[in-house]
């Protein structure tokens, strides 16, 4: 027999789908399932989605391999999918598993906001704005009817005692 110590590829593919198996949990969010638009996340994060494999194509892929009235899926359907994908693709499985493998989780990214003249240098700002903005404490007007009624004590006729 071969020694145990040369390359054994089922313990290679073992270790690689426990890597699968984590990138799978980390995009459920604490679930054991995964929705459509994680897997469409986990897909573009980790590059799957190209020109031969569209988003569309995940979505598809996604909905072939999910049970009827569910909404999510199991990692043994994910797997399906992924078998889906690497055959549109033209790669394999493996290769794949290996992109899944690498991800570091979730990317999330969000937008800044640009520069506007108008709204970030206060010496543009124009009528009662350039003169620090309009008071929320107006004293010439009446804010409540305590300002307009005499609560002082009176007799029964309403005359003041």
């Amino acid at each position: 027999g071969f020694p145990r110590s040369t390359f054994c590829p089922q313990t290679q593919s073992r270790t690689s789908m426990g890597d699968v198996q984590k990138a799978f949990a980390d995009y459920c969010a604490g679930q054991s399932t995964m929705d459509g638009k994680s897997f469409a996340k986990i897909c573009k994060d980790t590059k799957i989605v190209d020109s031969k494999c569209t988003a569309t194509d995940v979505d598809l892929a996604f909905a072939k391999v999910k049970d009827k009235n569910e909404r999510r899926i199991t990692f043994t359907q994910f797997k399906e999918a992924l078998k889906i994908l690497a055959d549109k693709k033209g790669k394999t499985l493996a290769d794949l598993e290996a992109k899944i493998s690498s991800s570091k989780g979730p990317v999330l990214s969000g937008t800044v906001a640009e520069a506007n003249k108008f709204h970030d240098d206060k010496s543009l700002y124009t009528g009662v704005h350039a003169k620090g903005g309009p008071s929320t404490i107006d004293t010439d007007k009446v804010a409540d009817i305590s300002q307009i009624m005499d609560r002082s004590p009176a007799d029964v006729r309403g005359v003041k005692t």
